[in-house]
């Protein structure tokens, strides 16, 4: 649970970097103690990330949320029109990797659907897939994390996506061309 609250901190903090947030808003909107919270920015102080609630180095401040959270739970489908079916369901998702990334910057080739779910819908999601395609490696995964994962979501085009922070991260996790197209985000949201 600590990596988790880590990640939130982080997630709050690149989402509203100019540190017009509070310690208590913080603490509340990352559902944990003000005292954690204090506790944790003054780690990140020391590290130069962050000035109280301001980030001060971005790139440094997205490496180590890397850190901390290398890895990614999935299940993997093949799905064919996968967005027309994300078009049709009423089941929650947020959208990442490559698919919010077309639809935000229009960089990469959007080879594969990724989405965030809520681990009580997977039963759902997995019956949905399963009806309008097969398991096993394929073009679309379901990315299952806490529901945090859904902090300042967007709809662009009918579509929901995480947020630009969120995006940015699964991008620099994803590795590859993914990191250039991270990078141009960060460039472009984060801008001095």
């Amino acid at each position: 649970m600590k990596g988790k609250k880590r990640e939130r901190i982080l997630r709050i903090l690149l989402n509203n970097p100019d540190g017009s947030l509070s310690f208590y808003r913080i603490a509340k909107e990352a559902d944990c103690s003000h005292v954690w919270v204090i506790k944790f920015l003054r780690n990140l102080e020391l590290k130069e990330l962050v000035k109280n609630t301001e980030v001060m180095d971005v790139e440094g401040l997205f490496a180590y949320w890397l850190k901390i959270n290398p890895r990614l739970s999935f299940r993997e489908y093949h799905v064919q029109n996968p967005l027309e079916m994300l078009n049709k369901t009423k089941l929650k998702y947020a959208l990442t990797t490559y698919y919010a990334e077309s639809l935000t910057q229009n960089y990469l080739f959007p080879s594969r659907v990724d989405i965030y779910i809520e681990e009580h819908d997977l039963q759902a999601w997995h019956k949905l897939l399963t009806t309008s395609g097969l398991v096993g490696k394929g073009n679309f995964r379901l990315l299952i994390d806490e529901n945090h994962v859904f902090y300042s979501i967007k709809q662009i085009r009918g579509y929901t996506i995480v947020s630009m922070p969120q995006l940015i991260f699964d991008l620099l996790r994803e590795q590859g061309v993914a990191v250039e197209a991270a990078h141009m985000l960060m460039e472009r949201e984060y801008q001095s």
